[in-house]
């Protein structure tokens, strides 16, 4: 937390959407069914990630209006990486059997990337490297950056 305070709750997804627990870096996007938010553990400019608010894991679990909403927000959030970041591509990653809420990752893929390979099975090492070699205060204020500009254009700021 970013005041200090230790909070235990049952469900981290459940307390991240509803506002009980902020994100470090704050909401970049919010609808009546979706979340989206940076993940500052990954200091990596753009990766977003996008949470259902309802407690489901399944892709075949949304509402109809959940599927409209997921898609054309995962869109909006795509067409402002690239537009304001310049982010060119990007890799999504999603899983059933999570911990927490449906949710979908969205890891910008940078060149200093494809020295861990060009498959889904450079995420986890780039992820890793993120985290253990980038989380010096340049890089955090160039991802602060990133998030500020991307919750501007999404929200047309």
């Amino acid at each position: 937390m970013p005041n200090g305070q230790i909070v235990e709750v049952e469900c981290l997804s459940c307390a991240l959407t509803s506002g009980l627990i902020e994100p470090d870096a704050g909401v970049v996007i919010e609808t009546e069914y979706f979340h989206a938010h940076q993940d500052v553990a990954y200091p990596i400019k753009g990766l977003i990630i996008l949470a259902s608010k309802r407690h489901i894991r399944c892709f075949d679990e949304l509402t109809e209006a959940e599927k409209l909403d997921y898609i054309n927000l995962l869109s909006k959030i795509r067409n402002a990486q690239r537009k304001v970041l310049g982010i060119e591509y990007v890799y999504y990653f999603y899983n059933e059997d999570t911990t927490h809420h449906f949710h979908t990752w969205m890891v910008p893929r940078y060149e200093w990337m494809y020295e861990f390979g060009r498959s889904i099975e450079s995420v986890r090492p780039v992820l890793l490297h993120s985290r253990n070699n980038m989380n010096n205060e340049e890089n955090v204020k160039e991802v602060l950056s990133a998030i500020e500009k991307l919750t501007k254009e999404l929200n047309g700021q």
